[in-house]
């Protein structure tokens, strides 16, 4: 059986998935894609992807099966809210077979294809020739969703792959561990004197080569990715996953940090979700609960308008490359699109779109040049390049805001 992680509505989590399949949005320790991967073992693997997305993905991952499946496929929607309880009905699913919500949108699907697969809509066709059972909706709507759901899925990730695991816990003297045996520290990892990891309340993961320097503290549930650095003194309370490549300081709950992204100073980040190759400047801090204590509104595009989250808790929605300097104030629920470069006293709301440029109220497009060369200079640091794919997939998103 091969398996085939699609995505079905990623319009649904731009500015995220601008630039990512949903599959590869982080919660927890893991991206969705990568726990689905890991829970149900497909001979080969595949993924559907926005069609905007494809070049990128065939250039970042020339091995990967990407957009095309045929013969007997388990089709998995990218969206799904991982629990022990779904994974047992997805494999239980014979050839022939769906799994749909009360919204009548796909789950999960297992069919003989016989002609290959190459979009959705074909899915959506091989779905009305398959038997479906209907359970209660387990598919994230937003990223407010995903944002929501971290705790848990650290705690789920930490179970399933991180617990029984080899575990290199040597710490230097001075190191304090609370709940010792919710802690896992990988291979290379460097916990300076001062350090103390709190497990009491939730499962805490220093993966492999990261370094938490002197005095920091983190809460768990937390995750801190390969390679990333805590900085002295930093506060990482629960809920808080950082991908890897990261630079984190001041005080963090309840946040995503995808990777490659910066928040080095002071400042609080709450219950939000930062994309790659952002960078925060000093004394950047944002808001995540309103002064009446009301559930919190964001921006969507699927609406074009902000709707009610639901939740008392939302920060930001941060995507990919864009800057704030130093002592920016965002707003409760805000929402910036890609490539922005933002700086002043005044505070940010609502939405931003993508390639947005100055300060509050006074926005205006970021020259495309400037945004690239600038881009260059920073995947540079990282010893990577910025492709001509990824500059035009940036051009593409800047005409479509802009």
């Amino acid at each position: 059986m091969k398996l085939a992680i699609f995505d079905d509505t990623p319009l649904h989590f731009y500015p995220v998935s601008l630039t990512r399949s949903v599959g590869d949005i982080r919660c927890g320790i893991l991206k969705l894609r990568q726990r689905l991967q890991a829970l149900l073992f497909g001979e080969e693997e595949i993924v559907f992807v926005e069609k905007e997305l494809v070049s990128l993905y065939q250039e970042r991952h020339p091995d990967w099966q990407i957009n095309s499946a045929e013969g007997d496929t388990l089709f998995v929607n990218s969206r799904i809210k991982v629990n022990p309880d779904v994974i047992k009905k997805i494999k239980n699913i014979k050839v022939g077979q769906g799994l749909t919500d009360d919204k009548n949108a796909l789950i999960a699907l297992r069919m003989n294809v016989t002609k290959t697969i190459t979009s959705l809509n074909q899915i959506d066709e091989l779905m009305k020739q398959a038997e479906t059972d209907t359970v209660k909706s387990v598919l994230y709507s937003n990223m407010a969703d995903v944002i929501m759901d971290n705790s848990r899925l650290i705690e789920f990730d930490f179970e399933q792959f991180f617990q029984d695991a080899e575990n290199f816990m040597e710490t230097e003297p001075g190191v304090t561990l609370l709940n010792p045996y919710k802690v896992w520290i990988g291979e290379g990892a460097i916990l300076k004197p001062g350090v103390v990891i709190d497990a009491s309340h939730g499962a805490v993961v220093i993966d492999e080569k990261a370094e938490i320097m002197s005095h920091a503290v983190i809460i768990g549930p937390a995750y801190i990715g390969k390679n990333s650095v805590i900085k002295v003194g930093s506060k990482i309370y629960g809920g808080t996953s950082i991908g890897p490549v990261c630079k984190v300081g001041g005080e963090v709950e309840g946040s995503i940090i995808q990777a490659y992204s910066n928040k080095q100073h002071d400042g609080f980040l709450g219950h939000a979700y930062i994309g790659e190759w952002v960078n925060l400047g000093a004394g950047t801090n944002n808001s995540d609960l309103k002064n009446n204590y009301k559930s919190v509104s964001f921006y969507t595009y699927t609406d074009k308008t902000k709707i009610d989250s639901g939740y008392q808790f939302l920060g930001s929605i941060i995507a990919d490359h864009t800057k704030t300097g130093i002592s920016c104030t965002l707003n409760t629920g805000i929402v910036a699109g890609a490539g922005c470069n933002l700086w002043g006293t005044d505070l940010f709301t609502d939405f931003i779109p993508s390639f947005s440029w100055g300060e509050a109220g006074k926005l205006v497009p970021y020259d495309f040049d400037a945004f690239v060369h600038t881009t260059e200079a920073v995947k540079k640091r990282r010893n990577q390049n910025l492709s001509k794919t990824e500059i035009e997939l940036f051009r593409n998103i800047k005409n479509r805001e802009n």
